[in-house]
């Protein structure tokens, strides 16, 4: 007895000391928040379940007592923040509700939250003057409020902030003269695109022009005159007299203006080059853009990035293009990118080259694709569209694809790729592009079924990915992106495969999984090609059909039948004429008859598994956007 209390008692202490830490005042707040505020993504801030570590875009503090961080970026929220939400989150440290469509004044209760180091609002509808008083933020590092309609002059209260790194007043309707600001750890200032004019302060002086353009401002060209100095004589009237020291200076100025206009739009011209250069050389998203080079509003609002419903993800476009990317995998489609973002969110990310469609069609088949759920189809999570850049967002599988599982790290130390998980991987991808198969009426084809875009859902199973790309294929470049192994022979233009192509392009696959071969390979130090399929073929037809499977199989015992009824279900799903092959559910349904699986993604009890997953690979060969 006194044990069991004693458990009761520790359960006790855990649960209330998990109580204790899920900030109650402050989880009120942001709830009223979110209810006050219209938005058009769905967050899943709900009363009954924790703060910390499971609401969308808010950090806790170490100790789990109070909320240090919100970041909300194109979350959608519309019209001006309600007094005394936000504002009671007074251990607050960084806010950030970029690219909204949040109005009104700058929220005068924001002097509430004394710990902030950062506050980012831009790419909002904000109005009005700007506080008189910065000093209740004299933790502020960062300061965005860049493409609003702040108005007003620029408050002196600014140098009070000296810990200030970042400020960025750009693209707003400020006026009158700048402060003179010396800030000593102050390395970033953007103030252009407002109504300011006078002189830019000395202490600004080592900001390059470009922080300053689009206002009515000018360096003091020659030291202020003391009052003892007398003025310069007036030159004598003459016909033929020289030009006056003003004209001079205002011939060298407006020269010199030329020049810096010249200067300026070649360095505009090697930048766009150059990061064109960059994304094709592997250097990834980071440093490409930031919010500082947006053209206009307008265009951001056109051309943003687009989010599915139910994706939890928080990050705008700006986000994207700034995170560190890693090259995955180059193809027909594009290039694929793995993308960390600043705050440790992984996504693939599909660049897309050769679009052969216009912005509507490719809008429309996104939405289609998008609206596809199922736990064997890998999430289109969101896309970009504009004229020069076409992007995909994927989730990312940390353990790589079913060609890396397979065919990578061979050698000492390799971990194969066990029965059990090919037996899953068959039969996840079948039951995906089964419903895929449903989708549009019946209609939808994935068209770029191969073991680059299969990867192993939470629970192994297959789950397939790159959906809808062969729609979107230049006609020019159709003929000749035959992915070489999978396509089936009736298939010439990918734009028009067949659901009966699936069913070949997944038997290729199966194959691939029992053999351990790549479904084109080269033996003879290269002079001759084996296509898998006919090897396989052939193989069958000479009764040897031991020979088929991969060695790395043959250490687990009793799995000899179900590798051969997978042959079987195999070799029915590549014959050539696509009217003999089984439709993608008869497949699922073969594949279950040979293991006990049942209807959802859990093998039965009586399932056997010889030997864990592998382990995660170290990169990911052949990503969800990698398709060839």
């Amino acid at each position: 007895m006194g044990g069991a209390a004693s458990g009761v008692f520790v359960l006790c202490l855990a649960i209330f000391a998990l109580a204790a830490a899920d900030p109650a005042e402050d989880k009120l707040a942001l709830l009223d928040f979110l209810a006050a505020v219209p938005h058009g993504r769905e967050l899943n801030w709900r009363a009954g379940t924790p703060v910390c570590g499971r609401w969308t875009g808010v950090t806790c503090s170490a100790d789990g007592g109070r909320v240090v961080a919100v970041r909300l970026p194109g979350i959608g929220f519309n019209g001006p923040i309600p007094p005394n939400t936000l504002s009671r989150l007074s251990a607050l440290q960084i806010l950030s509700l970029r690219s909204n469509g949040l109005t009104g004044p700058f929220p005068a209760d924001f002097a509430n939250l004394k710990a902030l180091t950062g506050l980012h609002l831009q790419l909002n509808s904000f109005s009005g003057p700007l506080p008189a008083d910065f000093s209740p933020w004299k933790n502020l590092t960062a300061l965005d409020l860049s493409f609003n309609s702040f108005n007003g002059s620029i408050p002196a209260s600014i140098s009070n902030l000296t810990q200030l790194v970042a400020l960025n007043f750009s693209n707003n309707s400020l006026s009158g003269e700048i402060p003179d600001l010396d800030l000593q750890n102050l390395n970033f200032v953007n103030l252009s695109n407002n109504n300011l004019n006078g002189t830019i302060p000395r202490s600004l002086r080592r900001f390059p022009d470009s922080s300053f353009s689009g206002n009515d401002l000018s360096y003091p060209l020659t030291p202020a005159l003391s009052p003892s100095a007398s003025p310069l004589p007036s030159p004598a009237p003459s016909r033929n007299r020289k030009l006056g020291e003003s004209a001079v200076l205002a011939i060298i100025v407006g020269g010199c203006a030329a020049v810096f206009a010249v200067i300026a739009i070649l360095l505009l011209v090697i930048y766009s080059n150059g990061r064109e250069k960059g994304a094709a050389s592997g250097k990834g998203f980071k440093g490409d853009r930031s919010p500082e080079k947006a053209v206009s509003r307008n265009q951001d609002e056109n051309n943003r990035l687009v989010f599915f419903e139910g994706c939890n993800f928080v990050f705008d476009l700006e986000d994207l293009l700034r995170a560190s990317a890693e090259v995955l995998g180059k193809g027909t489609f594009g290039t694929a990118y793995k993308a960390v973002l600043e705050d440790a969110t992984t996504v693939v990310v599909k660049r897309l080259k050769e679009v052969g469609v216009g912005k509507k069609e490719l809008e429309q088949q996104m939405e289609m694709v998008g609206r596809i759920k199922h736990e064997n189809v890998a999430d289109l999570r969101a896309y970009y569209y504009s004229k020069d850049e076409k992007l995909m967002v994927y989730d990312y599988y940390a353990q790589g694809s079913v060609s890396f599982l397979l065919h990578g790290k061979r050698g000492e130390g390799r971990v194969p790729l066990d029965w059990e998980t090919r037996i899953k991987i068959a039969l996840g991808a079948a039951r995906g592009i089964a419903h895929i198969h449903t989708e549009n009426n019946g209609k939808l084809v994935h068209g770029n079924i191969k073991a680059s875009n299969v990867f192993l859902n939470s629970q192994g199973y297959g789950c397939v990915s790159d959906l809808g790309l062969t729609t979107f294929m230049s006609p020019m470049i159709a003929p000749v992106s035959r992915v070489a192994g999978y396509r089936a022979p009736e298939v010439v233009d990918p734009r028009k495969a067949l659901q009966a192509s699936d069913v070949y392009s997944l038997g290729v696959l199966m194959l691939e999984l029992l053999t351990g071969k790549s479904p084109i390979h080269i033996t003879g130090g290269g002079d001759e090609v084996i296509h898998l399929v006919r090897w396989v073929q052939s193989v069958v037809r000479e009764e040897w059909t031991a020979e088929v499977f991969d060695v790395e199989l043959m250490r687990y015992p009793n799995i000899e039948e179900e590798m051969v009824e997978m042959l079987q279900i195999a070799m029915a799903c590549v014959v050539r004429m696509p009217e003999q092959r089984p439709k993608m559910a008869e497949v699922v349904r073969m594949i279950e008859d040979v293991r006990r699986f049942d209807t959802g993604n859990r093998p039965s009890t009586e399932a056997r598994s010889e030997s864990p997953v592998p382990t995660p690979g170290q990169s990911m060969e052949g990503s969800s956007s990698t398709g060839q």
